[in-house]
């Protein structure tokens, strides 16, 4: 399938409604499996279900990923120990595949997608998925020669999983005027539950000294989100979000202190509850090795609950040359998670 030729396009606005052709995701998984089979093997990670919380009907699983956009990983990122030929497009979008499908998400949150169109799209549709993506203003990729268009974040959930209510693509606003950094925003109807929940895609501003505009950014979302939970009481949200900030950033202080009852999902798997990993990014650049905390999943404490974390890979498992590699494609570590709706609100509107 991702070997063929080029593939059709959605128009503007209509990215999920391309009539594709239904392929079963074993197809793809043995695909993914012959194009890679001279590749070392794949980090291999485990749930993690915090507080021996039991098995719920109908999860709810979302994925959170960072993807690394193609133009940025060979033309700019400059990753010293990670060969070139370990960011070939033809081969790295398999094991981008193979991540996807390992996980099979209800939910998927991508940022730096510059693949969109002819990848993502048409690939992730094929399995039944709806997806809206939501370009850079001025992507940093269209100053990379021979790119593919500009990265934005992109939203996909499962069509027999969940209906679509209300979507909505932003550009952040901060202090007076628009940002580069974009946002997804959708409200979903669970097939199963007849439950809604309200999921946002977002990645903010990158590199130190930008602390306030991330900020900023941030409040413009939260205000958003804020907005599109006035007459729906209850309803929960769920954020996935490069947000190129660790926990001691102003930005994240916003998410836990907005009002809006939000809780980092990937603090369950401390010991105490309270602390974020101690990564979800590592990688060496000509100025060193950079290992931060930038990648979170937001969720509603009084209206959703985690059942289960996929758990971070060891520095022994990822490797003395970090990320991204041979057996992993990204710089960014994918975040899984599993939820399950609490009791409605009492109410008129249980949303």
């Amino acid at each position: 399938m991702l070997s063929s030729g080029p593939m059709a396009q959605a128009e503007p606005g209509q990215e999920g409604a391309l009539d594709l052709e239904p392929c079963a995701p074993e197809e793809l998984q043995r695909e993914c499996e012959e194009v890679l089979r001279n590749r070392p093997p794949r980090i291999q990670r485990s749930f993690v279900s915090p507080g021996g919380s039991a098995h719920q009907p109908h999860p709810v699983r979302l994925m959170q990923w960072n993807i690394l956009a193609q133009a940025l990983g060979e033309g700019r990122d400059s990753f010293v120990r990670c060969p070139l030929e370990a960011l070939k497009w033809a081969e790295r979008k398999y094991l981008i595949l193979e991540e996807i499908l390992r996980y099979r998400p209800d939910v998927l949150c991508l940022q730096e997608v510059d693949h969109y169109h002819d990848t993502f799209q048409p690939m992730l549709g094929s399995l039944g998925y709806h997806g809206t993506f939501c370009p850079k203003p001025s992507s940093p990729c269209l100053g990379v020669e021979h790119n593919n268009g500009p990265d934005g974040c992109a939203l996909f959930f499962r069509r027999e999983r969940f209906l679509l209510e209300d979507s909505a693509s932003m550009r952040l606003a901060a202090t007076m005027f628009k940002s580069n950094q974009v946002a997804v925003v959708q409200t979903l109807r669970c097939r199963a539950t007849g439950r809604s929940l309200c999921v946002a895609v977002t990645h903010l501003k990158a590199l130190s000294g930008w602390e306030h505009l991330r900020a900023a950014q941030g409040s413009d979302l939260l205000q958003y989100l804020q907005a599109a939970s006035e007459g729906r009481p209850g309803l929960p949200l769920l954020v996935g979000g490069d947000l190129n900030a660790e926990p001691d950033e102003e930005v994240y202080q916003r998410f836990a202190a907005s009002g809006l009852g939000l809780d980092s999902a990937y603090k369950q798997l401390s010991p105490d509850g309270l602390a974020e990993p101690p990564y979800t990014t590592w990688k060496i650049r000509p100025s060193g090795e950079s290992c931060h905390t930038l990648d979170y999943v937001w969720y509603s404490r009084r209206g959703l609950r985690v059942h289960a974390l996929l758990e971070l890979p060891t520095a022994e498992q990822i490797g003395p040359d970090r990320l991204p590699s041979y057996s992993y494609p990204s710089d960014h570590l994918s975040l899984v998670c599993d939820f399950s709706f609490l009791d409605p609100p009492q109410g008129p509107d249980q949303g």
